[in-house]
């Protein structure tokens, strides 16, 4: 790979359910697209209160129920988002309105706030519904978290389309 890799970071509250979750699911729908090899996905929380701790055992249950394979999640360690990646990310998907909030006020510019983009937005029935925020599933039961799943398997393909036309619009320039 000759070109910078183009990143991708997903964020919600303690990285241990939503935003690992949509990381993990992320990556295999780019490798599935050929994509893989040049964007690199990886997620963080907005809070300190669950630093280093692992992804939740009810999202790896979900997504083990549907079929995906532990691909690292099992090494997982949730970490928080430091401002500092907004010159190194190119697109930061909030899982939620209220942390769409806090990464617009800690953005420091024009350049870094186009780089905020609600995870759900890339659905086009969550745009059509007015329903862009993902409740966060840790106050729920496994129903929550089959939710939680859905959604975010919901905006996968058009993020993938998003990541591939900024690909090929790097390439052009």
């Amino acid at each position: 790979m000759s070109e910078r890799p183009y990143r991708i970071t997903v964020v919600c509250w303690g990285n241990i359910c939503r935003s690992p979750m949509a990381e993990y699911l992320l990556r295999e729908a780019l490798e599935r697209a050929g994509l893989g090899d040049r964007v690199v996905v990886d997620s963080a929380g907005t809070s300190s209160e669950e630093l280093g701790n692992g992804m939740h055992p009810r999202t790896a249950a979900v997504m083990r129920r549907n079929g995906h394979v532990d691909s690292g999640w099992s090494e997982h360690m949730a970490r928080a988002f430091d401002p500092a990646w907004f010159d190194e990310v190119d697109l930061v998907l909030p899982v939620d309105h209220e942390h769409a909030d806090l990464l617009e006020r800690l953005a420091g510019d024009d350049r870094h706030h186009r780089r905020i983009r609600l995870f759900r937005s890339f659905d086009p029935d969550a745009v059509e519904a007015g329903t862009l925020g993902m409740d966060d599933p840790w106050y729920g039961s496994d129903a929550a978290y089959d939710q939680t799943y859905a959604e975010v398997t919901a905006a996968l393909p058009g993020i993938v389309e998003h990541v591939r036309s900024e690909l090929e619009r790097r390439s052009e320039a």
